[in-house]
């Protein structure tokens, strides 16, 4: 995934939770736009998950995003 889509997703306005879903198989339920920090270089994704866990990411390892069903599935259309 690009980055802009997942950056768009953090910042979507009224916030929805989403999923990121990675290469090995593990995902990330994002609940809310402060628990994922993007780096200004855009190479780092932080992800505090829901029992607290810090998990650093490489965005080229993000291979989809997910929203729960009733909700827009790309922020960006």
């Amino acid at each position: 995934m690009r980055i802009d889509q997942i950056r768009g997703a953090q910042l979507y306005q009224p916030f929805r939770p989403f999923t990121l879903h990675l290469a090995d198989g593990r995902s990330f339920l994002v609940d809310h736009p402060e628990f994922m920090l993007v780096s200004r270089d855009s190479r780092t994704i932080v992800v505090n998950d829901v029992e607290g866990n810090i998990e650093i990411i490489g965005p080229m390892l993000v291979t989809s995003l997910t929203v729960p069903s009733g909700q827009p599935e790309s922020p960006h259309e």
